[in-house]
């Protein structure tokens, strides 16, 4: 074989005295790997071989994974896919089929706001929904892993709405939920009442990525399980849980090269690991951060949400406040209901003492954020805005409510102490600091003084006058 092949034998094949071994990062596989048989029309008669052949003809997971294994492959797709069938309707009145038609448009448009999902339109499924069709039809025609569906009916002087939120995969329903509007101002409340529902979808299906990947080797994942995984891992609390997010977003990465969304999670990764203080390499990961920021926007100079984490970590690690404005406006002009876009522009109008502004952006990426599974980091921005309008009683509660989900963000912690400082509640601002200290024992007023981006602004000296008053040093 070497002779055959030459000087590119070498970086084919890995030769030892006992095996050759084909690189598979040099493999691009084409077509279905159910489409025929294992290695078939290769005609060798050793007997070993032709036994090895059998077996692994016997088990075809071990085929999926050989080729799952390949990082050239773009068969899956970075996100779950998900639609939104028009509700049936019970009976046969005509208003109903279009405020059927509509409910439906409306949650594709609200679950569209999320970077973390792929939207099939309803204009897709409308035809679908005008018969009884089985599940798997839906999954196998739109090629989508959950499905929105349900019913709507009048009751009385009420329009009645029942969801159902389906694994596509195997037809189970994951929850449903019962929504009842008076008939008269059905189109003026759904939005508010769809907000439940379009949150619950979000925090199913992180939890369900995350239960799906545990235990389970990474070649066998699929790719959207992968960014699903590391995002929602990468969100919680434990530390365990932040560094084990990385390895999902690395390998989403090396499957999909060509996906400007995988590495720009890797980007905001690396930033969040040296804001967070977990980094052992400060300047290294900060250099990891942009370049994977780069990466992202070299793939899709449009994405605007590389555009947003290219922000991210000119404003967090480099304190590149202008740099910073300009992506998150470019994000903006690309798409206005860029909800983290319109979250960092406010935190970062915080960082420069324009607390006004900072709380209509952090409002606003609220509104525009129905989906997210990740509030907690939400409030914690609204709860920097707040601080910096001197707003320290919704300051306070934003940080709270923060808190409840992730109890160990440390920006969290340290907003939480200034406000019980400044609203005159010292012995509970004392013991704040002290849980700070107790969960960052690491955190010093140096390190904030030297790191965080509005440490020289009135807004950071509010939080050094805070923390320094309650026992940080």
């Amino acid at each position: 074989m070497r002779k055959l092949i030459g000087a590119d034998f070498d970086s084919l094949f890995l030769a030892t005295n006992g095996d050759v071994e084909l690189d598979l990062a040099k493999v691009r596989y084409i077509g279905d790997p159910a489409a025929g048989l294992f290695l078939d029309d290769l005609n060798i008669r050793e007997a070993a071989f032709k036994s090895w052949v059998s077996d692994v003809r016997a088990a075809p997971d071990q085929i999926a994974v050989l080729y799952r294994l390949a990082p050239h492959l773009q068969k899956g797709h970075p996100r779950p896919r998900i639609t939104a069938l028009p509700l049936a309707v019970l009976g046969n009145d005509a208003d109903l089929r279009i405020l059927a038609d509509w409910t439906a448009e409306e949650t594709c448009r609200a679950l569209s706001r999320s970077n973390l999902l792929s939207v099939i339109s309803h204009l897709s499924s409308r035809a679908m929904a005008q018969k009884l069709i089985a599940i798997s039809e839906v999954r196998s025609t739109l090629d989508v892993d959950y499905v929105v569906t349900g019913t709507i009916r009048r009751q009385g002087a009420d329009f009645i709405v029942d969801f159902d939120f389906i694994d596509a995969r195997s037809g189970a329903i994951l929850w449903n939920r019962h929504l009842s509007c008076p008939a008269t101002h059905f189109t003026q409340e759904l939005h508010g009442r769809l907000e439940n529902v379009i949150q619950s979808i979000g925090r199913t299906i992180a939890d369900a990525a995350i239960r799906y990947v545990r235990d389970k080797p990474m070649p066998v994942i699929e790719d959207h399980q992968l960014i699903i995984a590391g995002v929602s891992l990468m969100h919680r609390s434990p530390i365990r849980d932040f560094l084990r997010s990385y390895a999902y977003l690395a390998e989403a990465a090396a499957r999909m090269p060509n996906s400007a969304e995988a590495y720009a999670w890797i980007g905001k990764w690396y930033v969040l690991s040296v804001f967070k203080g977990l980094s052992t390499d400060r300047k290294g990961d900060t250099q990891n951060a942009l370049d994977n920021t780069a990466r992202a926007l070299d793939i899709d100079p449009h994405s605007s949400f590389s555009l947003t984490i290219d922000g991210f970590a000119n404003s967090n690690l480099l304190k590149n406040m202008e740099i910073a404005e300009s992506r998150y406006n470019a994000a903006l002009d690309v798409n206005p209901n860029e909800s983290l876009s319109w979250l960092l522009r406010g935190a970062l109008m915080a960082f420069q003492d324009d607390g006004a502004a900072a709380i209509r952006a952090t409002q606003t990426a609220r509104r525009l954020s129905p989906i997210d599974p990740f509030g907690y980091y939400y409030d914690s921005f609204a709860s920097t805005a707040y601080i910096a309008a001197e707003d320290f009683e919704n300051a306070l509660m934003r940080a709270e409510m923060s808190l409840a989900v992730n109890d160990r963000h440390l920006s969290t912690m340290r907003t939480r102490t200034t406000a019980l400082h400044f609203l005159g509640r010292h012995e509970e601002a004392r013991a704040s600091a002290q849980d700070l200290m107790r969960r960052h024992p690491s955190f010093n007023i140096d390190e904030y003084k030297r790191n965080h981006p509005s440490a020289d602004r009135r807004a950071g000296m509010r939080v050094i006058e805070a923390l320094t008053a309650s026992g940080i040093h």
